[in-house]
C-alpha cells in the first residue's frame, strides 16, 4: 500500500457532479499496410504486454473510513483490462469534428473510483482509414509531463517494435484493507504528523531565508505591492481606474459554474511557423503560444460585445520535476499566473507585453518554495477539502465572484521522433485538458515532431462557438505574420504598394493604352 500525496489528493477532493479530474490525451495514427490489422487488438497487445511497466494502470483507490486521512494505493485484486480497452466506430465520414463531439461527451463523465483511475478507447472509421485512441487517466496519477512519459511506454520508437524488459513477475495483487486496518494506519500517520509539520515549517523559513538573500527583502515586497491597487484606487500595473483588485480576474462569459457537459475542439499546425515568429519577434515558443491565445481571446470577446478593458488573467502550468524522483507516477506540478494583454490592440504589442508579463510571472514562481508547498498540501484536511468543493459547486459560487483567473493555458513538449504503435504511425498528439469551476475554458497546445497540436475544452454551455475560438487562434498566427512583415519561411515580405501610388499608376497605364488604340 502506498498513501497519496497531498497534492495528487487534492485531485480527487476537487471533483464535483460537474467538475472531474481526469486529464486525457487523443493519439490520431495512420493505419499500417498490414494484412487484417485490427486497431483495438493491437493496442489492447501492446499495452498489456507494457502493463508492468504502468504501476497506474493495476493500481485502485482505498478510501480511509470518514475520510480522516488520505487515500491509498493497492494493487487491485480484480484487475480487468478488458473494463478499461473499450472501442467504438464514428459514421461516415469521420471527421475531425465528429471525433472531438464523441470524446468530448466520454471526458465529460467521471472516472469509477473502484477501479484503477483510467479509461482508454479505440476509434475507427476515422478519415483516410485512420484510427484513433483516447486516454482517460485520473490526474491523481498523473502530471502533464508523466503521462508524455507514460505515452513513451506504450508506444515505440521504431516501425518493427521496441525491446520491452521482460516482467520479473513482482506484481502481486492486494487484500482490500478492512476499515478496521485504515483506522490503524491512521493512527499511526497522525502520530507522525506533528513531527512532519514541524519540518515542512523549518524548511518553509529555511527556503525564505534563501529567496531574501538571493533577490532581496525589497525586491520580493515590490513584487507583492504590485498586485494591490494604490490608495488612489488605480492599479499599478495598468494605470487604470481600479476594475479589480489585483488578486481577482475580470469577469467575462467563460467564468461562471460550469455543467458536466463539454466542448472540444481540435486542429494541428506546423511547429515551424511559431518557430519562425519566435526567431523574428525575439521571444519564445511559448510566448508565441501565449500571444496566439492573448489575441484569439481578445477578437472572441470583442464579437461578444464582453471584452474587459483590463488584461485577463491565466494560470500556467509549471512542472516542478528534476528527474531524480523516487516515484514518476505522481503529480510534481505548480503554476504562475501571468497577464494576458487583452487590452492591447497591436499584436506586436502583445507579443512584447507577453513576454514581460511571463518574465515577471516566472520571478515571483521562483519566489515561492515551490516544492516546499506541495509538501505542505499534505496536511489540507481531506474530510474538509471535499467538502469545501462541493459547497461552492451547490452554491454557485462562481457566479457570485470575480475569479482568480480566466482561464488555463498550457503548453507541453512532446515526443521530437516519431512514435508507433504495432506498426501503426502516430500522426497527431491532441492534448484534451480540464476545466473547473469558474474557469470554464483550457487551452492547452502539445508538440509532437513537427507539429503543433490544439486542444480547446470548454463547458458547452458557456461557449457554444469553441470551434469559432480555435479558428480564431490559426488566424492569430496569420495575423502575426503580417505584422512581423515576413513569410513563412521567414523572408521579408515586399512592402505594400501605396493606394495613391496605385491610382497614379493605374492612370498612367490607362493614357498609354489610349495612346496605342488613337495610334
Amino acid at each position: 500500500m502506498k498513501q497519496l500525496t497531498g497534492i495528487d489528493a487534492n485531485f480527487l477532493y476537487m471533483e464535483t457532479p460537474s467538475s472531474f479530474g481526469h486529464v486525457n490525451s487523443l493519439v490520431v495514427y495512420e493505419r499500417p499496410d498490414i494484412d487484417g490489422f485490427d486497431p483495438y487488438e493491437a493496442f489492447r497487445s501492446q499495452l498489456e504486454s507494457r502493463l508492468h511497466l504502468l504501476d497506474p494502470f493495476r493500481r485502485r483507490l482505498v478510501e480511509v473510513p470518514l475520510s480522516l486521512d488520505h487515500p491509498y494505493w493497492i494493487n487491485d485484486p480484480d484487475f480487468d483490462l478488458d473494463f478499461h480497452v473499450r472501442h467504438i466506430a464514428l459514421p461516415r465520414p469521420g471527421n475531425l469534428e465528429q471525433l472531438s463531439t464523441q470524446v468530448a461527451r466520454i471526458i465529460g463523465r467521471p472516472i469509477d473510483r473502484s477501479r484503477p483511475l483510467w479509461e482508454a478507447y479505440v476509434f475507427e472509421g476515422l478519415e483516410n482509414d485512420d484510427f484513433a485512441v483516447l486516454t482517460k487517466v485520473h490526474h491523481a496519477t498523473i502530471d502533464g509531463a508523466s503521462g508524455v512519459q507514460m505515452l513513451g511506454i506504450i508506444l515505440d520508437s521504431q516501425p518493427g517494435g521496441d525491446e520491452v524488459p521482460p516482467d520479473d513477475g513482482s506484481w502481486t495483487a492486494d487484500e482490500v484493507p478492512s476499515d478496521t486496518e485504515m483506522f490503524a494506519r491512521t493512527a499511526a500517520s497522525f502520530v507522525r504528523t506533528p513531527g512532519k509539520f514541524a519540518r515542512t515549517q523549518l524548511r518553509l523559513m529555511q527556503d525564505f531565508a534563501e529567496i531574501t538573500r538571493s533577490k532581496g527583502v525589497s525586491a520580493m515586497i515590490s513584487s507583492v505591492r504590485e498586485q494591490f491597487p494604490t490608495a488612489a484606487g488605480r492599479d499599478r500595473r495598468e494605470g487604470n481606474l481600479l476594475a479589480r483588485t489585483g488578486l481577482t480576474a475580470p469577469p467575462t462569459p467563460f467564468n461562471k459554474s460550469i455543467t458536466p457537459h463539454r466542448r472540444l475542439a481540435l486542429r494541428a499546425t506546423p511547429l515551424a511557423d511559431l518557430k519562425v515568429l519566435k526567431s523574428a519577434l525575439g521571444a519564445t515558443v511559448n510566448d508565441v503560444v501565449m500571444a496566439i491565445s492573448t489575441g484569439a481571446l481578445r477578437n472572441y470577446l470583442l464579437q461578444h460585445d464582453a471584452l474587459p478593458d483590463v488584461p485577463l488573467r491565466a494560470m500556467v502550468p509549471v512542472s516542478i520535476r528534476t528527474g531524480d524522483e523516487d516515484d514518476i507516477w505522481t503529480n510534481r506540478v505548480s503554476g504562475l499566473v501571468c497577464d494576458l494583454p487583452t487590452h492591447l490592440a497591436d499584436p506586436l504589442e502583445r507579443v512584447a507585453s507577453v513576454h514581460e508579463s511571463m518574465v515577471a510571472a516566472k520571478e515571483q514562481f521562483d519566489m515561492t518554495p515551490a516544492e516546499t508547498m506541495v509538501a505542505a498540501a499534505q496536511f489540507a484536511p481531506p474530510a474538509l477539502a471535499a467538502q469545501a468543493s462541493r459547497v461552492s459547486a451547490s452554491l454557485r459560487l462562481a457566479d457570485r465572484t470575480n475569479p482568480a483567473v480566466n482561464v488555463v493555458i498550457s503548453n507541453v513538449p512532446g515526443p521530437r521522433e516519431p512514435l508507433y504503435m504495432s506498426g501503426a504511425r502516430m500522426k497527431n498528439f491532441f492534448p484534451v485538458s480540464t476545466i473547473a469551476p469558474g474557469v470554464g475554458l483550457n487551452i492547452t497546445v502539445q508538440s509532437y515532431v513537427d507539429t503543433l497540436d490544439f486542444g480547446l475544452v470548454a463547458c458547452r454551455e458557456l461557449i457554444p462557438d469553441l470551434d469559432d475560438l480555435l479558428e480564431l487562434h490559426l488566424a492569430e498566427i496569420d495575423t502575426l505574420f503580417a505584422a512581423a512583415g515576413i513569410d513563412r519561411d521567414g523572408s521579408l515580405l515586399a512592402p505594400a504598394e501605396p493606394a495613391a501610388s496605385k491610382k497614379r499608376s493605374g492612370t498612367k497605364r490607362a493614357a498609354a493604352k489610349k495612346k496605342r488604340s488613337t495610334s
